[in-house]
């Protein structure tokens, strides 16, 4: 690990390190109940000039990136349309959707509204999509959050 750092109300936390000699950023959102789109949006176009394909970028969204995130017919908001389109600018993708475009796996329950939702992301660049070997969500009993994992192939030779 070369680096950590945090904004100082501990909404993201950025890891720089590497992994077999090559670098690598991971930053943690936790974005804001309310406002969630525009807060990400924010955070992604303060550090888009230092997003790479070796960066991951993780966390609690707090907001749905597509309709099939869902367990009701809610719209996407036109604030998570135009994220949605930023992140298409930046050439980042959503790598679990991207691995596994039909499934019904959601990251997070409601108990409150009954309701399952994806609201937790794991973002990298396209162009690394070749390095992402796996990812999955994990079931969790003590937490309305299911944990995400993703494995990435470090073998330089492909």
């Amino acid at each position: 690990m070369k680096s950590i750092t945090r904004d100082k109300e501990g909404y993201c936390i950025i890891l720089k390190g590497s992994i077999q000699q090559e670098d690598i950023t991971l930053r943690n959102i936790y974005a804001p109940n309310i406002g969630a789109p525009k807060y990400i949006l924010n955070i992604l176009q303060d550090f888009k000039g230092e997003i790479s394909s070796n960066t991951i970028i993780t966390g609690d969204f707090n907001t749905l990136l597509t309709s099939l995130g869902k367990s009701s017919r809610q719209k996407i908001s036109k604030e998570t349309e135009t994220l949605n389109e930023a992140l298409d600018q930046m050439g980042l993708i959503d790598i679990y959707k991207e691995l596994h475009p039909k499934t019904t796996e959601s990251t997070f329950f409601s108990s409150a509204h009954g309701t399952f939702s994806n609201i937790d992301h794991m973002l990298g660049h396209k162009l690394s999509l070749y390095k992402f070997k796996k990812t999955e969500i994990i079931s969790r009993i003590f937490s309305d959050h299911n944990g995400m994992k993703l494995e990435i192939n470090c073998n330089k030779t492909m």
